[in-house]
């Protein structure tokens, strides 16, 4: 798909370069309105939306999706520009591009998030940038949420849930022709060895007590019940429950 020449009926090995005093005299043009020189800087500019794109091949998205995107945000960026400052044109355009794609990619994750919650989350994306040209620093996430007025925990759940999610296939380092994927670097803390043998030493101490003792300690730990609910199934009084159950595990702390 990325090396295809034709992509949404452009043969994209024919498309014109522009150079800056072109672009600035269409510039001109397009500001009085002149909608062909609008047309032309368009087309000048479309090798720029596919080197762009070139970032997101790895996100199994289709081409012509992704170029028909950005180029949304080639638009946005003509419209926007200000030729008054001493900016290049792609300098501007290249992160507009970037937003529009990565907005599309988040909107169409297969898993959905809230919309009051991509706003908030874009929102702290925008005051991140804002304080980021202000103090020449990565903000912290209380800068961030005091700007906006809302708690830590809402900024780091929101820009958590726009996270895009990545396969644990997904190739991140290449040595000598092997490749380790994402899930070689995950570690597994469910199975690791100070764990198990953790429940070795829980099920020893275990048997060292008494049959109601085990009941109790299985109805409320394993099962997760309630001392209310425990002592109703097994006929004693919550404060017996209370009292057996703190009894026990005394009693296992000796042998673990």
């Amino acid at each position: 798909m990325a090396n295809k020449v034709e992509i949404c009926g452009v043969n994209t090995s024919k498309l014109p370069v522009l150079t800056n005093k072109e672009m600035r005299k269409l510039f001109d043009r397009i500001h009085k309105g002149d909608e062909k020189a609008r047309e032309t800087f368009i087309q000048g500019n479309l090798r720029l939306v596919l080197s762009v794109i070139q970032r997101f091949n790895n996100r199994g998205e289709n081409l012509d999706d992704l170029f028909q995107v950005g180029c949304i945000g080639l638009i946005k960026a003509i419209d926007n520009f200000d030729l008054s400052q001493n900016v290049k044109f792609s300098t501007y355009a290249v992160p507009m591009i970037i937003g529009e794609i990565r907005r599309y990619l988040r909107d169409n994750n297969p898993i959905r998030v809230s919309r009051s919650l991509r706003d908030i989350a874009y929102k702290a994306l925008q005051v991140k940038d804002q304080l980021i040209s202000k103090n020449t620093r990565e903000p912290t996430i209380s800068e961030i949420s005091k700007e906006l007025g809302i708690s830590r925990e809402e900024v780091v759940f929101a820009l958590d849930a726009i996270q895009e999610p990545i396969s644990l296939f997904e190739p991140i380092y290449h040595d000598s022709g092997d490749a380790i994927f994402v899930m070689d670097q995950v570690s597994d803390e469910k199975n690791q060895d100070n764990l198990w043998l953790e429940n070795i030493a829980l099920q020893e101490a275990m048997e060292k007590l008494n049959k109601r003792e085990k009941m109790i300690l299985n109805l409320r730990f394993f099962r997760g019940k309630t001392q209310m609910e425990v002592a109703k199934e097994i006929g004693i009084s919550q404060a017996q429950v209370s009292r057996l159950e703190k009894a026990a595990l005394s009693h296992m702390r000796k042998y673990i």
